[in-house]
């Protein structure tokens, strides 16, 4: 789902993702919740958690997964979330130097797969009930509001929105220009406009 305001000076899109939905699995069932920036909560449903100790023994152990997660998690962030390519196998060459990462995955694919896929199912459902835009029309609000505050109209900005199915209701801005929600904040109005407002204000 996608929005350009009628000026094209705000360009936003409302999704989820399958990559960072089976990272969030790994980091889960790998008990590496805290790791990476930002820190978000654990999933829900929630995650069994496995032994990974044989898993990456030799490829550095438990230190090494949380590094090489680390590093994954960052550049997911630092590009189009859109864009992210999903490590397949037989390879994984999206996790190519990240040993550990991929030795946890290769035992794991089928089931962060599974996951990750009835995740999105559910999403689209949501989606469907709620309104396919209505996330939109209220960003778009919002922008509109911002807009009438400044007195001018937004600067020309893009803004990943990026829902996840994450315990609690926030959100985080990775700046420049993606912000990832819980999937819950959406049902609370008030508090949805608490997280997103000051952001589209910094951005418009």
């Amino acid at each position: 789902m996608s929005y350009a305001d009628p000026g094209y000076s705000a360009y936003f899109t409302v999704d989820t993702s399958e990559v960072l939905l089976v990272a969030l699995y790994l980091r889960d069932c790998a008990g590496l919740q805290g790791t990476g920036l930002p820190a978000l909560p654990p999933l829900t449903p929630a995650v069994r958690r496995v032994e990974t100790r044989r898993l990456t023994a030799p490829t550095g152990g438990r230190a090494a997964l949380r590094v090489e997660w680390e590093a994954w998690w960052h550049t997911l962030l630092m590009h189009r979330i859109g864009d992210a390519v999903l490590p397949l196998p037989p390879q994984f060459e999206a996790l190519d130097g990240m040993a550990a990462l991929k030795a946890l995955l290769r035992a794991h694919f089928g089931a962060a797969m599974a996951w990750a896929a009835e995740r999105c199912a559910e999403y689209v459902l949501r989606v469907g009930a709620r309104g396919a835009d209505s996330m939109d029309r209220l960003l778009a609000r919002i922008i509109q509001e911002s807009e009438l505050e400044l007195g001018r109209p937004a600067r020309p900005f893009t803004l990943e929105v990026v829902e996840l199915p994450l315990a609690g209701r926030r959100a985080w801005w990775v700046e420049p220009d993606k912000l990832l929600i819980c999937q819950d904040l959406f049902d609370d109005e008030r508090s949805f406009r608490s997280f997103v407002e000051p952001v589209i204000r910094v951005l418009a």
